[in-house]
């Protein structure tokens, strides 16, 4: 199996957040890609499916992720059915860090438990 086939998935993933400069090569069995993520999220994302393939600390793989706009850790876009307290699981692991995000939007939201689909909300680094 090539390099390249075992982190398809990887590559796949980069193509799906529409990572910017992005190139791949293959040299003496190490796979080296690199591009611009569009947040930090994103590149936690690349970095998560990287080491999902090739382990915690993979020798076969060498990534270069770069980050466009370090403000925010990531732009989300809300879905229908979804909560502050869902989203700051996702992007924290933690229902309690709405706060973080509701205070980030305060601009645009005025009640915690009033958001609405299509909204794009800043999920602001902690």
């Amino acid at each position: 199996m090539t390099m390249k086939a075992k982190y398809q998935s990887v590559l796949d993933l980069g193509q799906e957040l529409n990572i910017q400069n992005g190139d791949v090569k293959e040299e003496n069995g190490v796979l080296k890609v690199w591009g611009t993520a569009n947040t930090p999220y994103q590149k936690n994302l690349l970095w998560d499916k990287i080491k999902a393939v090739g382990g915690e600390n993979p020798t076969d793989i060498m990534a270069d992720i770069k980050v466009a706009d370090e403000s925010v850790f990531h732009r989300h876009v809300v879905k229908p059915g979804e909560t502050l307290g869902k989203i700051a699981k996702q992007y924290y692991g933690d229902v309690m860090k709405y706060k973080n995000i509701f205070a980030a939007n305060s601009d645009i939201l005025k009640n915690p438990d009033l958001i609405h689909p299509n909204q794009e909300l800043i999920i602001p680094n902690l």
